[in-house]
């Protein structure tokens, strides 16, 4: 819920231990965390896009219209949602060999916790200067591997070595489920006023 995006942005490892004690679904988890922090990337893209335009630091931005820029929200925004799903998977099918294996719902309301820093640093978009969005973009992946880190000791019942393993190749795969994303979004953002 949103109220946790504060408690896992100041202290993490309580904050999922709350998490894992509600048992949330996945329906209710995307009503009232997924969809809301989806769309601050989204929102923000958009008017950063259309208002001002991309920056590709050359001193040019290159601005979209107001129906390209929504046309591209929308997708941009399914695109969001898609990855928090296809995530839930990935963790749920990493975690087939352990004895405490979360279902898909649980692993899939875990995914839409741990890319909360992800949607909050998509707040950098409303100035979508290239290389502050990469930057920005990072430093959220590295946070979020953190809380995933902290978090799939708790959600899996593993010890910290495990989870260190774990962590670090959910979050490969998560990098690559990221990176194809973004290659998606720039795409779409680049070539976006020919294709709409």
């Amino acid at each position: 819920m949103m109220n946790h995006v504060w408690g896992l942005l100041s202290h993490p490892d309580r904050e999922m231990r709350e998490i894992k004690q509600e048992n949330e679904s996945v329906s209710h988890h995307y009503t009232h965390h997924v969809l809301l922090m989806a769309a601050i990337p989204v929102i923000c893209a958009f008017i950063g896009t259309t208002q001002l335009g991309w920056n590709l630091g050359a001193g040019h931005a290159i601005p979209l219209s107001l129906m390209t820029g929504l046309a591209l929200a929308v997708v941009f925004y399914l695109v969001i949602l898609g990855g928090v799903a296809v995530m839930g998977r990935v963790i749920h099918w990493m975690a087939r060999n352990y004895p405490n294996q979360p279902s898909v719902e649980r692993c899939t309301v875990f995914a839409g916790y741990i890319a909360t820093p992800l949607f909050l640093s998509g707040l950098v978009a409303l100035y979508p200067l290239v290389w502050l969005c990469l930057l920005v973009g990072t430093l959220a992946l590295l946070y979020t591997g953190y809380l995933l880190y902290v978090g799939i000791p708790m959600f899996l019942n593993i010890d910290r070595e495990e989870s260190l393993r774990f962590s670090g190749s959910t979050l490969a795969i998560g990098v690559l489920v990221f990176e194809v994303l973004l290659a998606i979004t720039v795409v779409l953002w680049g070539y976006g006023p020919k294709l709409f």
